[in-house]
């Protein structure tokens, strides 16, 4: 495994300490722990950024724009089946609130 050197500001080492004390860890575990989740956490946001950029220009097209609105209408009833199954309905069956039954009973 390769080594890493660093100099930490001394209230950072004075957390890092704790942290580790608290949690019965060495501290290198709790730095490689944080710097894992740190990267983790900037790829998902670079990520995101990425797939709203994507989506933006998407939007931006109306070509593409038609074409999600059409395939999103397809599938309209086939995502109305699943939730009706995931709420323990039969598919097509009302919702309480459109039948006036009280949801609680």
């Amino acid at each position: 495994m390769p080594a890493l050197s660093l100099r930490l500001p001394e209230d950072l080492d004075h957390r890092l300490n704790e942290e580790a004390n608290r949690e019965g860890l060495p501290r290198s575990e709790v730095a490689r722990q944080a710097i894992s989740e740190y990267i983790t956490r900037r790829e998902k946001e670079r990520f995101m950024a990425e797939l709203v950029a994507e989506a933006s220009a998407g939007y931006a097209n109306e070509a593409i724009r038609n074409e999600s609105i059409k395939i999103t209408e397809e599938f309209l009833p086939l995502d109305n089946e699943a939730l009706d199954i995931a709420e323990g309905r039969k598919p097509g069956e009302p919702c309480p609130e459109e039948t006036s039954e009280r949801w609680w009973k």
